[in-house]
């Protein structure tokens, strides 16, 4: 008797957590329902007339649809103090950059190291520079140079510091590459780096045929490459067969849609109101910032090589990647886009080893293949 009743109180127990445990779904959807239908009026009422949109504050998880690696550098928190910097003195930038640049050029031998790219120091075109050479270099880039100009917002990454994106393209496109150490700001404001560039193109145009080069790079050196280009063509220089403006810092002025959409999002460049508005200000001392050397999507695009353009999902200067692409386009140059998943701003060139980092040079070399000369 003892036992039966036991039994019987075990089974009841069982039905009744069963119970409780098929209904905690359907209470979880009705709150959801319940939560959503308040917020759906809340929205509704605030977006009902024509003007800025409102948007509700949300938690926005890590994306499951990007590969793990990328996974980890998108839940990174914010990189500080790189994207609040405000230093007050020209002492404190020297000695913030110093140190940041540090730390990145320490990490830089083991990743060349386990791409089997060797670097040796150079001088081109009285600039400092380094030459970034792959393990194997295909027979049909024997004849190929590629000129890299390294991104920081004009103030970071001197130095080595600056050769990680030129260090993943030799590794995944197997080609040689000059990246060059251009002068920056405080002591040395536009247009001081454009003239390095400019000086180092004309030697490159020495060391190679230009149809057999192209010039890359990634936010401010994806600006830069498309300055480049524009000053180029004032000088009546040679232009490279091809370019790879990545995720361009190509308007110094907080124009384009996702500098708010995407704002605190990026866990990169988090909001022009950090250091970029203060780092373009440091570098134009004084420049229209809309002067084409400065802003090249105000200058005339036409007769520009083919370019592809990098950029991410949460990327702060998405739009501006997108407002350069459908520039070139509409003045006829060919012109390819590609947005990686999840990514914030230049995060293709974070984790050298995660698949989309390899994704993004395998297709610019891709790219290069097609319009550079054998």
């Amino acid at each position: 008797m003892n036992v039966r009743w036991h039994g019987a109180l075990a089974l009841a127990l069982v039905a009744a957590l069963g119970s409780s445990a098929a209904a905690q779904p359907a209470a979880d959807q009705a709150t959801s329902d319940t939560s959503f239908t308040t917020l759906e009026a809340q929205q509704t009422g605030a977006n009902d007339r024509a003007g800025p949109r409102t948007v509700p504050g949300r938690v926005i998880p890590v994306p499951g649809t990007a590969s793990p690696q990328l996974q980890a550098t998108i839940a990174a928190p914010y990189r500080a103090p790189a994207w609040n910097a405000n230093p007050k003195t020209a002492a404190e930038w020297k000695d913030l950059v110093n140190r940041l640049a540090a730390t990145a050029a320490a990490a830089q031998p083991a990743i060349r190291e386990k791409l089997g790219v060797t670097m040796q120091s150079a001088v081109i075109g009285g600039v400092k520079a380094f030459i970034l050479t792959p393990a194997v270099i295909p027979p049909t880039n024997a004849n190929r140079l590629l000129v890299h100009v390294h991104g920081g917002g004009y103030v970071y990454n001197p130095g080595e510091a600056g050769t990680s994106e030129a260090t993943l393209m030799a590794a995944y496109g197997g080609f040689k590459v000059v990246s060059f150490d251009y002068r920056m700001p405080p002591d040395h404001p536009y247009p001081a780096a454009m003239d390095d560039a400019m000086a180092v193109w004309k030697a490159a145009l020495k060391m190679q045929d230009p149809r057999n080069m192209a010039i890359f790079g990634t936010s401010t050196g994806g600006g830069m490459t498309l300055a480049m280009i524009l000053r180029a063509k004032q000088e009546g220089l040679p232009l490279p067969a091809a370019i790879a403006p990545g995720t361009p810092w190509s308007d110094l002025t907080e124009a384009g849609d996702t500098y708010k959409t995407n704002e605190w999002i990026d866990n990169v460049l988090v909001s022009y109101n950090g250091y970029l508005s203060r780092a373009a200000l440091l570098y134009a001392k004084g420049h229209d910032l809309k002067d084409p050397q400065l802003s090249p999507i105000y200058g005339d695009f036409s007769g520009f090589p083919p370019a592809i353009l990098t950029s991410g999902t949460r990327d702060l200067f998405l739009s501006l990647t997108v407002l350069t692409h459908r520039k070139l386009r509409r003045a006829g140059v060919e012109a390819e886009l590609q947005v990686y998943e999840g990514m914030s701003h230049a995060q293709y060139n974070f984790d050298a080893f995660a698949p989309e980092s390899k994704e993004t040079f395998t297709e610019i070399a891709r790219f290069f293949d097609k319009h550079l000369g054998k």
